[in-house]
């Protein structure tokens, strides 16, 4: 029996059990199963997508992968935001392979990957949408791309397969520690003042005795579900940002087009005509939430062309890191000019200086 009928059955009985407090350590112990079983369906996929054109190098400061079913518009809005072209029709699966292109954003260099029509099924091997899936795992931003002059249904579907693929949108990892170790058993502790409502004592050990977890130490520190500790205990889940595309809103009422774009994380725009695309090159810097840091040289001008991208959160050992690692070993002070300075004729700062955007930024080194 393959992985696909394997998943089959366990959700069939998950299906036909009935769910209640006698069965739930039962159901619970049958998702972690599932959850494992579909981490093994997607590991034969690291190696056999590479030559198919889908192992891309990644460059520029970030990643975004633009994900939709056939026929939305993602290779009309890569051609149209960035210099790279690829091939667009009027028909299905005009896309083959991931085709990259570059959009530029104030000085940063943004790649983006058109990957081909996903299809209802892509997680479970159909169609190409198992390498879709791993490709994007590697992005920063994800992208779902809609028509919005269909059914919202589509989104729905694309949600599942991503989430199928262990791929969370928009969700935070949850706040957890487990630590394995040679004996004593599992210790599971919570944080002081911390009520468990969505989980207990002995799911957690059900579901750690089903990976074969026996000794292991859990520290919660939020209130969790049975999903979200099984991905803590998989610890193979990817949690991206993602901002949902409405294309082809030419097509639709101005009331229909208020309502999606009034959506979390959501954005509607007009490739054919162009409409709102400088909008959305701003939704996808903000939703990365990346810094811009300038450097500058002792004696000359801050180089405004070229700027340092780092994670919002960083700090000046981050900027190093960005520029060549070796200048973490060298580095012995730097001046900070910007809104993490206290000072407007700027501010001598050590390594660990969390740093702002558009931070003006000389390192010295011993």
């Amino acid at each position: 029996m393959g992985i696909v009928e394997k998943i089959a059955e366990i959700e069939a009985e998950m299906a036909r059990t009935q769910k209640n407090k006698a069965t739930e350590y039962h159901i619970g112990l049958l998702r972690a199963k599932v959850s494992k079983l579909r981490v093994q369906l997607l590991e034969p996929e690291k190696t056999s997508a590479k030559g198919e054109g889908f192992d891309v190098q990644k460059r520029g400061s970030a990643r975004v992968a633009l994900i939709g079913f056939p026929s939305v518009g993602k290779s009309t809005l890569l051609s149209t935001i960035t210099r790279t072209e690829s091939a667009t029709a009027a028909y299905e699966y005009t896309t083959l392979t991931a085709i990259p292109g570059v959009l530029e954003y104030e000085g940063a260099e943004i790649q983006l990957l058109d990957l081909p029509g996903i299809i209802e099924g892509a997680s479970q091997g159909r169609g190409r949408g198992r390498q879709v899936v791993s490709v994007a795992k590697t992005a920063d931003l994800i992208l779902i791309m809609m028509d919005a002059t269909k059914s919202e249904q589509q989104r729905v579907l694309l949600e599942k397969e991503l989430e199928d693929v262990g791929i969370r949108l928009n969700k935070k990892p949850p706040d957890v520690i487990l630590k394995r170790k040679q004996a004593g058993g599992i210790v599971v502790s919570k944080a002081m003042g911390l009520t468990l409502t969505k989980i207990d004592e002995k799911m957690i050990r059900t579901i750690l005795a089903g990976y074969k977890m026996h000794n292991t130490d859990v520290l919660l520190r939020e209130d969790i579900t049975v999903d979200q500790f099984i991905d803590v205990v998989l610890g193979t889940r990817k949690y991206t940002p993602c901002l949902y595309v409405y294309n082809k809103i030419d097509s639709i009422s101005m009331e229909e087009m208020d309502k999606l774009a009034r959506r979390p994380h959501s954005i509607v725009v007009s490739c054919e005509l162009r409409l709102n695309l400088e909008r959305l090159k701003d939704r996808i810097w903000n939703e990365m939430n990346l810094l811009r840091v300038y450097t500058r040289k002792r004696g000359e001008h801050p180089d405004l062309e070229d700027p340092v991208i780092v994670r919002a959160g960083g700090t000046v050992e981050d900027v190093c890191n960005s520029i060549h690692k070796s200048l973490v070993e060298k580095f012995s002070y730097a001046t900070v000019w910007g809104k993490s300075s206290k000072f407007l004729q700027g501010q001598k700062v050590g390594i660990n200086h969390a740093i702002s955007d558009g931070d003006v930024v000389t390192l010295f080194m011993k």
